[in-house]
């Protein structure tokens, strides 16, 4: 059996928060959940379903296919014990395939610094493959080839090859991604968090680089985010099938369909932002299926029927003046509150002070991470007019 054919754990990694989103996608696709962790989901399947996995989730960071789990209380035990892998059966040692990257996470105590961890490991490998076959790959921090990596806790280290390579988030659309963008995995999260459904018209005001519209319209088109991406670090594994990959994304294309249930519309008060939101959307093909719009928020039109809309506004963490910001989360709210139409509004913020501006009762709370900066996706229940005049109807 080989490595391609053999089941093993896969750890699939993720934002935190995000970890209830990610398990509906994995059982969507029919693999089991063995285990949840705060920023991970333990599934387990064969390298070759690793392709799928990095194919279809639009809420993962990196497919991880466990390899092996050593006994290693010391860097030189850690070493030998990756040296006695067979390594030269996985990687290549000469062409342009040849090339690695490790990386580690790392809580033991003889332990200052990971860099040490990944140098140690990286040596294990390449001074088996020397040995074996005479050469030896490249090594570095580039992403873009083989990638190892290396979770190493007080005595036992799990050796992981990371199918992803660079992180899915880098889905290949977004060309100008604008200043503090949000990920495309966490702007996926934030969609499925919301519960909107293809067939309601989804609104997205202060739309940015465009990456909460053009994740909306890919999940409406059922269209899997690996599409835009044509490189991976499965692909520099010893056997990968290039035939097998082409089948699997034909696949993929297969499913999706081509129109849209509903309707997306993406507004700025920025001429320069609608341009490059448009630019992504294109490059990710759905820039026909939006409509952008440069407007101030509150001049948004909003469709004559029930659906959701997004707000994800700065919060003076990395752009924007507080004094300002609290003028627009102001602005959001009477925004809000001339809506209506049974419309579930919310808005993605950092700086719940800030939120407080908005001047409406939150329905939900649902904590989320943007990077390191704990978040908050408020929902609001909208009515026409107040909500005492809706009920007194």
């Amino acid at each position: 059996m080989t490595i391609w054919k053999k089941k093993s754990k896969i750890l699939v990694t993720c934002p935190k928060g995000v970890v209830p989103y990610l398990k509906t996608e994995i059982e969507t696709l029919g693999f089991p959940v063995l285990y949840e962790l705060d920023t991970a989901i333990q599934t387990e399947g064969s390298l070759a379903d690793t392709m799928i996995l990095n194919l279809h989730l639009r809420t993962t960071q990196r497919v991880l296919y466990l390899l092996e789990t050593l006994p290693a209380d010391t860097p030189g035990a850690l070493y030998a014990r990756m040296n006695a892998l067979p390594w030269e059966e996985l990687l290549h040692e000469s062409g342009k395939d040849a090339y690695l990257c490790v990386t580690s996470i790392v809580d033991n105590s003889s332990i200052t610094d990971t860099r040490f961890v990944n140098v140690k490991a990286k040596d294990a490998i390449v001074d088996r493959i020397r040995d074996k076959c005479g050469l030896r790959p490249d090594s570095g921090p580039e992403k873009d080839k083989a990638v190892i990596h290396v979770y190493w806790k007080n005595d036992r280290a799990e050796v992981y090859l990371d199918t992803s390579g660079e992180r899915l988030a880098r889905r290949g659309y977004r060309k100008i991604p604008l200043e503090a963008p949000m990920q495309e995995t966490l702007a996926a999260a934030v969609i499925m968090a919301t519960g909107w459904k293809p067939e309601e018209p989804l609104v997205n005001p202060m739309c940015g680089s465009g990456t909460i519209a053009i994740e909306t319209a890919l999940i409406a088109l059922g269209r899997a985010p690996g599409l835009l991406r044509n490189n991976y670090g499965f692909m520099y594994i010893k056997g990968f099938s290039d035939t097998l990959w082409q089948e699997t994304r034909k696949k993929a294309k297969d499913k999706a369909i081509k129109k849209l249930p509903g309707k997306i519309i993406a507004t700025d008060i920025s001429k320069s932002a609608v341009i490059a939101a448009r630019q992504n959307a294109q490059t990710a093909g759905v820039d026909h299926l939006i409509e952008f719009v440069v407007c101030p928020c509150e001049k948004t039109a909003i469709p004559e029927q029930s659906g959701v809309i997004i707000l994800n506004p700065p919060y003076g963490e990395r752009m924007g003046d507080i004094k300002k910001l609290e003028t627009t989360y102001q602005g959001i709210g009477d925004f809000f509150k001339k809506t209506g139409g049974g419309y579930r509004g919310y808005i993605f913020t950092g700086n719940l002070d800030l939120a407080k501006k908005v001047g409406l009762r939150t329905k939900r709370r649902i904590i989320l991470y943007n990077g390191d900066i704990e978040c908050r996706l408020l929902e609001y229940e909208l009515y026409a007019g107040s909500r005492k005049n809706s009920e007194e109807k």
